[in-house]
């Protein structure tokens, strides 16, 4: 899950991971970093810590490094520096779908059943940890805290920010390996599907029953992980996702706030924007128009593909995980 606020959930993903730490060795008074005190803090307020548990997120700051490379990447995210039409083919490719079919047959009682209990289908989940990861093939090489520490305390957008760090998330729950170890992409996610500390903290699930949350080896706990996501944020079973649209001569665009669904069918239709198939003319969905390799794309789309975009805000980042998502599920149907 590479996009998030660069605001207040930097800091409170920093925040969660420091608070899963549970034991550093050799605290030091001096701020490790700008700004680190006051974030400490804060998170003793939240928490109610006392002074040597704040000693110990102290010394774990300590030994997070600044890393130019991170400010770098995170400076020209593709989701903002690339039209659908570049976009795109970093995804659809034709080794990205095989992969995901052959991933989804390997595992297609785990991934069945995961549907079947939550109502997220197989093929949105593995087009997940593909877009992902390339189906755990890299889940990232730099530490997490280093990550989270070097956006938090160095990032523009994050030191300018004034809005007011969300409360802890589950703060004392455990995570699978030492804080200060853990590595994932440069925005701190983690796991085959890159789960920021917070969201580990509030939604990753123990899918085999050991007692214990592994997102990088046990496809059971990333698979009822990445379902869980989806479920708490709001996916409902059988409900449609999106729609290609066919614009009027006359069609006046509407007002879009990315994947908002502000408007309803019906309203997009008078403004010119229709569907092939037929639904609910009540139902909530917004227009996404997007510049495609042979001009503008225009879409319908509902609640189902905001809540893709609550993995990560672009739209272009959910069409791509829907357009993967079709076709693994032609392709795993094809297979049996």
């Amino acid at each position: 899950m590479n996009g998030f606020g660069m605001t207040a959930l930097l800091r409170l993903a920093l925040i969660v991971l420091i608070a899963l730490a549970t034991s550093v060795a050799g605290a030091k008074a001096r701020e490790a970093h700008p700004g680190s005190n006051a974030l400490l803090r804060e998170l003793r307020q939240e928490t109610h810590a006392d002074r040597a548990t704040v000693q110990r997120w102290r010394a774990l700051l300590a030994q997070a490094k600044k890393q130019d490379s991170i400010l770098a990447a995170i400076s020209r995210p593709a989701e903002k520096t690339k039209s659908w039409k570049d976009y795109r083919p970093i995804f659809m490719t034709a080794k990205r779908r095989d992969d995901g079919i052959a991933f989804y047959r390997e595992n297609r009682v785990l991934f069945d059943q995961v549907a079947h209990d939550t109502g997220v289908p197989a093929e949105i989940i593995v087009a997940i940890i593909g877009v992902e990861t390339s189906y755990g093939g890299f889940t990232g090489n730099y530490r997490v805290i280093d990550a989270l520490a070097t956006l938090a305390f160095y990032y523009r957008h994050a030191r300018r920010s004034s809005r007011r760090t969300e409360a802890v998330a589950e703060a004392g729950r455990p995570i699978s390996a030492a804080a200060r170890g853990i590595e994932g992409s440069y925005a701190g996610a983690m796991g085959w599907g890159q789960f920021m500390p917070t969201s580990f903290a509030q939604w990753a699930k123990d899918g085999d029953g050991d007692g214990r949350i592994d997102l990088w080896a046990s496809k059971p706990d990333i698979v009822h992980s990445v379902a869980n996501y989806f479920v708490a944020h709001g996916w409902t079973r059988g409900a449609p996702v999106t729609g290609r649209a066919i614009a009027a001569p006359t069609a006046v665009l509407p007002e879009i706030r990315a994947t908002e669904t502000i408007y309803s069918i019906d309203s997009l239709a008078r403004a010119g924007y229709t569907l092939a198939e037929q639904f609910d003319p009540a139902s909530p969905a917004t227009l996404l128009v997007l510049e495609g390799a042979e001009g503008s794309e225009y879409w319908i789309t509902f609640q189902n593909f905001y809540v893709i975009s609550r993995y990560n805000r672009s739209p272009l980042y959910s069409m791509a995980v829907w357009q993967l998502a079709q076709e693994i599920a032609r392709g795993a149907t094809a297979a049996r």
